[in-house]
């Protein structure tokens, strides 16, 4: 069994509880026009137009497949900034049995693992094998979701994930279908099924400034979530919107203000989260 990893980390205190290696699936089902990392979006289809672009040779077009020289590679990502398909070629098939040997070379100074992408429950298969073996070896196992797929509802999927952070995007369809390309019907169900089961440890929202629907949708989460907290800790972390990154429309609108986040946050304290993190 293979998956498309687009990157690991090996170490990282900022994708779920203590030290964690995190595993970026490339693929995502959703369109968000503020993707930070559009690349992750799509799998290659080998047009080659990103080969003139390397400024150090990395990419090479070889009978109709771009092929991609790590030693080459700095990092600069002038493959993906001009990619008009939000893809890059960086990205390997990997086995479960490679990804374990690279988690296995980090231990025993990380915690867990996390999954994440892209979305990383398109490669749902795949996690539950990779999870009973991190398992095996003692580690903690995230999903990091935007709640595309019924994953709350998958038994199997579910025994062997530890907890799942979650984006919440949006509670009003049509600010969501319009923001992503997707409904949130569900996400919405995800959250409140994975809040009953307590596998939920975080949801996210970004902000948008001066958008009504943006800040909604933070107040419709705490409502929704409201009646399970007494009962888990999760974690409401509010993204301040950063043009970084992002294409399009996107990289025209404001950033909020910190006094808009602060609002924000104020108006879900009460609600029952463990932790309100601006970011």
């Amino acid at each position: 069994m293979k998956a498309p990893v687009n990157h690991i980390i090996d170490s990282s205190f900022i994708d779920g509880p203590g030290n964690r290696t995190v595993i970026f699936f490339q693929g995502c089902n959703f369109n968000c026009k503020y993707c930070h990392n559009p690349e992750t979006i799509n799998l290659c289809i080998h047009c080659g137009q990103c080969v003139p672009g390397c400024p150090e040779g990395a990419l090479e077009l070889v009978d109709g497949k771009v092929e991609w020289d790590e030693k080459k590679c700095v990092d600069c990502g002038a493959c993906y900034k001009n990619c008009p398909y939000s893809a890059t070629p960086r990205v390997k098939e990997s086995t479960v049995e490679e990804v374990m040997e690279r988690l296995k070379g980090n231990m025993p100074f990380i915690r867990g693992i996390t999954v994440s992408g892209g979305e990383c429950s398109l490669q749902r298969d795949f996690i539950v094998e990779l999870f009973r073996e991190a398992k095996k070896l003692g580690l903690g196992t995230l999903m990091d979701s935007n709640g595309g797929l019924p994953i709350a509802f998958d038994k199997e999927l579910m025994e062997v994930t530890d907890g799942v952070m979650l984006d919440i995007k949006g509670t009003d369809k049509g600010f969501h279908l319009e923001l992503t390309g997707r409904s949130n019907d569900i996400v919405l169900n995800n959250a409140v099924e994975l809040a009953r089961l307590r596998k939920l440890t975080e949801i996210r929202t970004v902000v948008l400034s001066d958008n009504p629907c943006s800040r909604q949708t933070v107040v419709n989460a705490g409502n929704i979530l409201e009646p399970f907290l007494k009962d888990s800790k999760v974690t409401y972390r509010l993204i301040k919107f950063r043009p970084i990154g992002v294409r399009g429309e996107a990289e025209h609108w404001m950033m909020p203000s910190q006094g808009q986040m602060e609002e924000l946050k104020s108006l879900v304290e009460d609600k029952g989260f463990d932790k309100v993190i601006i970011t």
